[in-house]
């Protein structure tokens, strides 16, 4: 796995051991950097189930002014400590290594809002969908924020209308997708 493109590019990043993590391939993640890179530069990046960081390191690379990674496997939390120093990319980065509810309400009331949030949940556990009950009031996102879900192909995203949310675009690959959601105000 290697940064696409941007100040770090070609640079190697390290994965952790095992199944705990489900590092994004580089064509997926060249493919959603090709979708987003408008996006991307000056912007204020939310990687939630970071993994190895690779997602958010690849907007830092790109342009992005911040990366906050929350991360909760302490293992893949050093991994991006890790990722983040050989890439040169440490001092516009925040490393959390907590759950994701916590990290929410510890950047909540702390001047963050977020242009982009990428979230990899583990599949068919519905973390998706508690992220977005949080996000409903919460300053952490504006309605311009695009969250970016990557999910099994089958998790069903129903009830983002009735919970102020409406997908933007879908992006199915062989084994998952991407599911492009913004606010659509208060209810």
């Amino acid at each position: 796995m290697r940064v696409i493109a941007g100040k770090a590019r070609r640079l190697i990043l390290k994965t952790i051991e095992g199944l705990d993590t489900r590092p994004t391939t580089d064509r997926i993640k060249e493919t959603l950097f090709n979708m987003i890179h408008d996006s991307i530069y000056d912007c204020c990046f939310l990687d939630l189930f970071s993994g190895s960081g690779a997602i958010g390191i690849e907007a830092l690379s790109r342009g992005a002014k911040l990366a906050v990674f929350v991360e909760q496997n302490p293992k893949a939390a050093e991994c991006i400590r890790e990722n983040l120093k050989s890439t040169r990319l440490e001092t516009d980065a925040v490393v959390m290594n907590c759950d994701v509810l916590t990290a929410m309400k510890r950047l909540e009331g702390k001047d963050y809002q977020f242009d982009v949030v990428f979230m990899d949940p583990p599949y068919r556990m519905e973390w998706e969908k508690k992220v977005l009950e949080y996000f409903t009031d919460s300053s952490l996102i504006g309605d311009e924020t695009t969250i970016i879900i990557e999910a099994s192909l089958d998790t069903d995203f129903d009830y983002l209308n009735s919970m102020g949310y409406e997908i933007m675009k879908e992006k199915n690959y062989k084994t998952n997708k991407h599911v492009f959601v913004k606010r659509t105000g208060k209810e």
